[in-house]
């Protein structure tokens, strides 16, 4: 039994409970549009199935893999050490929407958060990162608003 205990199935635990979390969030909104057929609630849901397979998966497997014959890293891959302020540049990043969407708007909150995760990751070219954020962003928008789905507005602060 401790043997158990000794492997990490725990994080596949907490990401089984992250899509049970997504589930019960998607169930409580539309499943289809009448507009664009495919509702809000869809994409949450999917997403919430994807991570309850993938949860229930790494359980599995570590509850029934050899800790002994553990594999180091393929392809002769470095291992880099656990880096606290990339990890935190990188948390921070993704909690931008919350506070810049709409005084914002989606195309300048989705090139900053794309920015400052590339720089967590290591990315020293800011300006670069900035300019392929708001391209891909823009385009995203541009897409979603011909489906019909509303990605908030494109610069509110224009709006006014």
């Amino acid at each position: 039994m401790t043997r158990y205990l000794e492997r990490p199935w725990w994080i596949g635990a907490v990401i089984a409970l992250l899509g049970g979390v997504w589930l019960y969030g998607g169930s409580r909104m539309a499943q289809t549009s009448a507009i664009a057929g495919v509702g809000p609630g869809l994409f949450v849901t999917l997403i919430g199935i994807g991570l309850l397979v993938a949860g229930v998966a790494l359980v599995v497997q570590a509850v029934a893999s050899d800790p002994a014959r553990a594999a180091g890293p393929e392809d002769g891959a470095v291992v880099t050490p656990f880096r606290p302020r990339s990890f935190l540049l990188a948390l921070g990043s993704a909690a931008l929407p919350m506070l810049l969407m709409r005084p914002l708007g989606f195309p300048i909150t989705a090139a900053l958060v794309f920015a400052g995760v590339a720089r967590a990751f290591g990315s020293t070219r800011i300006v670069f990162d900035l300019a392929l954020g708001a391209a891909v962003s823009v385009t995203s928008w541009l897409i979603f608003n011909q489906l019909g789905v509303n990605l908030g507005s494109f610069l509110p602060f224009l709006d006014r």
